[in-house]
């Protein structure tokens, strides 16, 4: 087989909430939209979308929607990782400090979008 990721679906409770963060914040471009209900976004060679979870899905009253899951999205940068992350923060995104392995050749950072889905910024050193 000859697969290649040609995008990431993201299942969500407030698409407007983040696309404040993904087009707002990391200045993704929009490809597709139909308000509050989806979202398609460029993402280097690949596409985030972000689908409205359906109402079956959620509890009624219940506190603000935090997904906790196993996935990662990373976006490579080559802007300075730090002043990224200074502009995250003063957003209030929970975003942790910047690091590095020995001998790994990039700096890294992890954070939660507002719904708690984790990405990770990379920068070449």
């Amino acid at each position: 087989m000859n697969l290649q990721l040609q995008g990431i679906i993201l299942f969500v409770q407030d698409v407007d909430k983040l696309k404040e963060f993904y087009v707002g914040l990391l200045q993704l471009e929009i490809l597709e939209e139909q308000p509050s209900q989806w979202l398609l976004l460029k993402a280097g060679a690949a596409t985030i979308g972000l689908h409205k979870i359906g109402a079956e899905y959620l509890e009624p009253g219940q506190a603000p929607f935090k997904f906790d899951n196993n996935t990662k999205i990373q976006f490579e940068t080559v802007e300075d990782i730090n002043a990224i992350r200074k502009i995250l923060l003063e957003n209030n995104i929970s975003i942790q400090e910047v690091k590095t392995f020995d001998n790994y050749p990039y700096w890294l950072c992890d954070g939660e979008d507002p719904e708690g889905n984790v990405f990770q910024l990379m920068q070449r050193k």
